[in-house]
């Protein structure tokens, strides 16, 4: 067999090696017939009967999910199940067939095409690959349609006794609920053709810890059943039936990489503490109360990014069903949950951070151009309601422990004006109620477009902390998505101007005697800490699975070398010159 790289989107770290295991998407099979008038009500029937066993299926896999599953998974079968429960799909479907006479597999992949249409008008990355959680739910329905879903777990082939050892999955996309059921066996990677750094399965990658590489576009055609494939998680490289020699250096590089991480596990009690006796704090991203535990376990000591919207994010229809947005007692205790679970260790929440580009009903994002548009703190300002109940869950959890508040987006001075006076509403409105809370508690900003880095005394004037997010501000900065294929080889960290914001933020908040921190991906890349370190950077949020490998690199590192060297970094403005420098300081 002949071998062959394919390039994707590194999501998870690691690599692994093992044989192919395809799953052939069930829509790829679909017949396409008309129904005679006196079967329409019959053909109605079966799809409502597919619907309803699916929606069996997904209890069982939501009972049934292991204590030690990451909360990731429950989250997506919940989201699955609200899918499922739609009118857009439960109920759409079954007037094409009356109307258009469409057999039951004709109808619902029709209807799921339209959703499609809708799903890739919006621009924002994580809403736009929820699209991938509409045909997976439709790939279910199809599959017991179709009488190729078995009580075996999800995927398995119909006749097929054993999973080969060392399992590969390749697949167009895969569901969290299908990964779980994988997780048990010899699955060791995966390879899809579609996703990004924020789609489903890499964030269910992330937080098993599996190799994987995502954005692969032809490799479910491409790569054949049982052919040898090594994921290189790092670089988002899939090298299929590679040459002895490909194959032998790679075996080396893993099991060097396994040495390296039970190494690492020796560093969770370990201080993070620079060579020369400089503290550095390390914390944790965190999307569900449930997130603390593996948060505490990797060693982080407090919650530097708690993302609320993720308790909004799926509660409202994917149609036009009105919006369930969470009430006050319901955000309230999920705050407190993250606040007791993380024993007296300070809980950063912040506030809503959805709107034209993560809207909450999916289906009415109409802005032009979203990530300009109305959205984080614009939104929030615009439903004070909806941000007062919010405040207040926040305050009243702050009874309970250390916690802080992160207001996203914030560009003007008047915007952080309005926060801290709704702030200030908030916490009068709790002391008419004789509700106790934090009246210390201390207020953030999310550093995250390029006139808020150029505009930083009105912040640190009027705030108590500072928090860079380097996903946006790389984007806003250099105007592209990263997403976007066509551009997404401009998106680079080590830009000059994106430097210069972050050292100046940086240096800002040592002026004036406040924390800043970096949340963004920034935090995580190892390849990067020592560089953030010259720049006078002492806190970093990240996902926990990539807190032990910064520590690691923490510890090796000597702020008296490393500072000069990073002044002159600063200077450099030739990429290849910034890069290599940045190189040289991973040997220092």
């Amino acid at each position: 067999m002949a071998s062959f790289t394919l390039h994707g989107i590194p999501v998870s770290r690691g690599i692994s090696i093992g044989r192919a295991h395809l799953l052939t998407p069930a829509a790829l099979d679909v017949k396409h017939y008309l129904v005679p008038e006196e079967q329409v009500e019959a053909e109605v029937k079966r799809l409502q009967e597919a619907i309803t066993e699916v929606h069996r299926t997904l209890q069982e896999l939501w009972t049934e999910l292991p204590k030690d599953a990451p909360t990731e998974l429950g989250a997506f079968i919940d989201v699955h199940v609200l899918i499922l429960s739609d009118p857009m799909i439960s109920e759409a479907p079954l007037d094409i067939i009356r109307s258009r006479h469409y057999n039951a597999e004709w109808a619902l992949v029709t209807q799921i095409d339209e959703l499609s249409a809708q799903f890739d008008e919006i621009e924002d990355e994580y809403l736009r690959e929820r699209k991938q959680d509409i045909q997976q739910v439709a790939e279910r329905v199809l599959k017991v349609l179709m009488g190729t879903a078995l009580a075996a777990p999800p995927g398995r082939a119909a006749g097929e006794d054993e999973f080969q050892p060392q399992m590969i999955v390749v697949a167009h996309d895969i569901s969290p609920a299908d990964m779980l059921a994988f997780r048990d066996r010899s699955f060791v990677g995966f390879v899809t053709d579609v996703g990004g750094q924020n789609s489903h399965t890499a964030i269910v990658a992330r937080s098993l810890d599996i190799p994987a590489a995502v954005g692969m576009s032809q490799a479910s055609r491409l790569i054949e059943q049982d052919d040898w494939v090594i994921v290189d998680g790092d670089a988002g490289v899939v090298i299929c039936n590679p040459s002895a020699l490909v194959m032998e250096q790679y075996r080396a590089r893993q099991t060097a990489l396994m040495k390296a991480r039970k190494r690492l596990l020796k560093l969770k009690k370990t201080p993070a503490i620079t060579k020369d006796g400089t503290p550095v704090t390390l914390l944790a991203n965190i999307e569900l109360p449930d997130d603390c535990g593996p948060a505490l376990e990797a060693g982080a000591v407090g919650v530097g990014l708690f993302r609320s919207e993720f308790l909004f994010m799926g509660r409202s229809g994917i149609g036009n069903a009105a919006l369930r947005v969470p009430g006050e007692d319901e955000q309230f205790e999920q705050y407190r949950k993250a606040v007791l679970a993380m024993k007296g260790r300070p809980v950063t929440i912040r506030t809503l951070d959805v709107g034209a580009d993560k809207p909450l009903d999916p289906t009415e994002h109409t802005a032009l151009n979203p990530a300009l548009g109305l959205r984080a703190i614009r939104y929030c300002l615009a439903e004070p309601q909806l941000f007062l109940t919010q405040l207040r869950a926040i305050l009243r959890a702050s009874a309970f422990g250390k916690v802080r508040i992160l207001i996203p987006m914030l560009a003007h001075a008047f915007e952080i004006d309005q926060s801290l006076s709704m702030i200030a509403q908030a916490k009068a409105q709790l002391r008419e109620q004789n509700v106790k809370f934090d009246e210390a508690i201390e207020v953030g900003a999310m550093i995250e477009i390029p006139a808020a880095a150029l505009a930083l005394p009105m912040f640190v004037k009027r705030l108590d902390f500072l928090s860079i997010g380097t996903n946006d501000l790389i984007q806003y900065t250099l105007a592209i998505d990263r997403v976007d294929y066509e551009v997404a080889h401009l998106y680079n960290p080590l830009h000059p101007a994106v430097l210069h914001l972050i050292a100046m933020t940086i240096e800002a908040g040592r002026k004036a005697g406040i924390d800043v921190a970096v949340c963004g991906e920034m935090a995580g890349d190892i390849k990067l800490t020592r560089l953030l370190l010259g720049m006078g950077l002492r806190e970093f949020s990240m996902h926990p699975a990539q807190l032990l490998a910064v520590k690691q690199e923490i510890l090796a590192s000597d702020l008296a070398v490393l500072g000069p060297r990073t002044r002159r970094i600063l200077r450099a403005m030739e990429p290849s010159a910034i890069a290599e420098a940045v190189e040289q300081l991973q040997t220092l």
